[in-house]
């Protein structure tokens, strides 16, 4: 089953209220857009390790700044890209007065033997927190595009916009992580194949 209708429910939601504030800002048209987003930076923040009450107060930063600033925006089509690019200047901030954020790393000798799966596995049994595994064999520019595509499902040119890239360049280093993972990857879609 897809969720490509629930998406794209929410996608044009999203677009009225983001809509509804640069046209008419407002008190009532800032709260819609408060109630619609702060989720979802909530949600940025707490993907991104952090505790939830420091998440909350991050992502309450996020949206006093949108307010503020919502009139420096050149192209509303690019509102949720520029929302979330401020969401990594305050946590960048927070974090190092904008020094790049410290990753964790891991040992690709250890991670090795978390991926096999386990001889009781049945198609359909992936736990959510493999695709964070699976990460780990990225570097953190490669991991925070692939998590902003596959787990936020930003849009290209939101990604674009909120890392500052061409597209293109978004592209080609989702294509290369792919890439780079395809070696770890494969040996586990044969064995799903099997077990199917």
């Amino acid at each position: 089953m897809t969720n490509e209708p629930l998406k794209n429910g929410r996608s044009r939601q999203d677009r009225e209220v983001i809509d509804r504030f640069l046209d008419s800002p407002s008190e009532q048209s800032f709260e819609d857009l408060f109630r619609a987003f702060m989720p979802q930076v909530v949600a940025f923040f707490r993907s991104r390790r952090c505790e939830f009450s420091l998440a909350e107060d991050l992502a309450q930063e996020v949206m006093l700044t949108v307010s503020r600033k919502a009139c420096q925006l050149r192209d509303r089509r690019s509102f949720r890209g520029w929302l979330f690019k401020i969401a990594l200047n305050v946590m960048r901030v927070h974090y190092g007065n904008n020094k790049a954020l410290k990753m964790e790393t891991v040992d690709l000798a250890t991670i090795a033997d978390r991926l096999i799966i386990q001889e009781d596995y049945k198609p359909g049994d992936m736990p959510a927190f493999e695709f964070l595994r699976w990460m780990a064999f990225l570097d953190s520019r490669e991991s925070e595009i692939m998590k902003l595509r596959f787990v936020e499902q930003w849009e290209y040119h939101e990604i674009a916009a909120s890392q500052a890239l061409p597209i293109g360049t978004v592209q080609w280093r989702i294509f290369n992580a792919k890439k780079k993972l395809a070696p770890h990857l494969s040996p586990r879609a044969e064995r799903m194949r099997r077990a199917a």
